[in-house]
């Protein structure tokens, strides 16, 4: 892994900055950029894995993150970015792409890749403050990242689950165009659960209020969010979160300190769902909330219970969203059997900078491929597996 560093190149009347941790600003300044619309890009929860230790040169995530100046030192705008030895974390997958590029005799780590770590949610990864010249602080930002990816010796450039308009724009700047889908719930004004059923088929409908009486028998959820939050409760939450683990034979890549951190710094953004039977809790589901959305993050267990998973992970989420009239729900990566809770496929967007020209060509030509296949599977699945009502 190339060592720590700290570049600074003057264009015209802006500087651009590479700092190796997030500590080295200010919350105010990060912030003042990324806004408070999405948690997941705040000074707040990044600090929160870096200062834990769950992002790190040793997991593999050396932070290099590309400030935009002015003269008098004002950050105009900002990108979390990160050296990579690995591609663990992600969520975009491209081991493919690493094998065959190492197989040809190239060398795919390190890589830089502009993302938020361990999270597969959508939202902004070029973050601008509102009063800066976007158009400037945009370009600079993309030639920055890439004058970055080429002083570190990195094979290649990710920006992963970013919005619709930043795709575009890199589109346009030398960057290969990545489609992925996940699945989401969109509020069409609903007031009330029963109106997002009427929505529904009959046989959807029954199905899922046996899911929901089936998983409440016996057991009690409280929503826990803020003040009600405290530290017990994430002790109860991260030991779900290991047992949920060890049972997909997976990585722990969150530590414990960091969920004390998320409550000491966020505490305001997060909805805690917490099943209890008997008094004693069995199982968690961490949500963070934005203006708009609500996002489904962790969910964890201790004692098996019928149909929890899907009350707690999708139900719970869609009443939340009703209730603070909030237009969408995030429900995480993968899952076809979202659909017929409700959530239907969603484009997701990723960018990519290749360096070695000869590779470029054929990962343009197998997204190309790509992209065709998962807008087909979309439709399909739409199409066949859609739970709503064909006259509405």
């Amino acid at each position: 892994m190339p060592k720590k560093v700290n570049t600074h190149e003057i264009h015209g009347p802006i500087k651009v900055t590479v700092i190796s941790g997030i500590d080295k600003i200010s919350a105010d300044q990060w912030n003042a950029c990324s806004g408070l619309e999405n948690p997941f890009v705040t000074h707040e929860f990044l600090s929160a894995l870096e200062d834990s230790g769950s992002v790190c040169e040793n997991s593999g995530w050396l932070p290099q993150h590309l400030l935009i100046q002015d003269k008098t030192g004002e950050v105009l705008g900002a990108a979390p970015a990160y050296l990579k030895s690995h591609s663990f974390g992600e969520y975009v997958f491209d081991w493919g792409w690493a094998e065959a590029f190492e197989r040809a005799g190239g060398k795919y780590y390190p890589k830089l890749q502009v993302a938020v770590p361990f999270t597969p949610v959508t939202g902004p990864r070029f973050l601008i403050r509102d009063t800066a010249d976007r158009d400037l602080v945009k370009t600079a930002l993309a030639e920055g990242l890439i004058e970055l990816a080429k002083e570190l010796h990195a094979s290649s450039l990710h920006v992963t689950f970013c919005e619709q308009k930043e795709h575009e724009y890199l589109m346009g700047n030398g960057f290969l165009k990545r489609i992925g889908k996940q699945f989401h719930w969109h509020n069409r004004g609903y007031k009330t659960f029963d109106d997002f059923l009427s929505t529904l088929t009959s046989r959807k409908r029954k199905s899922i209020r046996k899911e929901r009486t089936t998983a409440n028998q016996g057991i009690k959820i409280a929503t826990l969010s803020g003040q009600e939050l405290r530290e017990e409760h994430m002790d109860f939450f991260y030991e779900f979160y290991l047992n949920t683990i060890d049972r997909k034979w997976a990585h722990a890549y969150l530590n414990r300190e960091f969920f004390s951190l998320l409550r000491e710094r966020l505490a305001n953004k997060i909805v805690l769902f917490l099943a209890r039977k008997e008094k004693s809790p069995i199982a968690g589901a961490l949500n963070f909330l934005g203006t708009n959305s609500i996002f489904g993050r962790n969910w964890g267990y201790s004692v098996q219970s019928p149909m929890l998973y899907f009350e707690m992970c999708f139900y719970r989420a869609i009443d939340y969203a009703i209730q603070n009239r909030l237009s969408k729900v995030e429900a995480g990566a993968q899952g076809p059997h979202k659909i017929s809770r409700g959530y239907l496929p969603s484009e997701t967007y990723s960018a990519h900078w290749i360096s070695h020209e000869g590779f470029r060509n054929a990962i343009d030509d197998y997204l190309k491929k790509e992209t065709s296949v998962t807008r087909h599977e979309m439709n399909l699945l739409e199409k066949q597996m859609s739970p709503y009502r064909k006259d509405l």
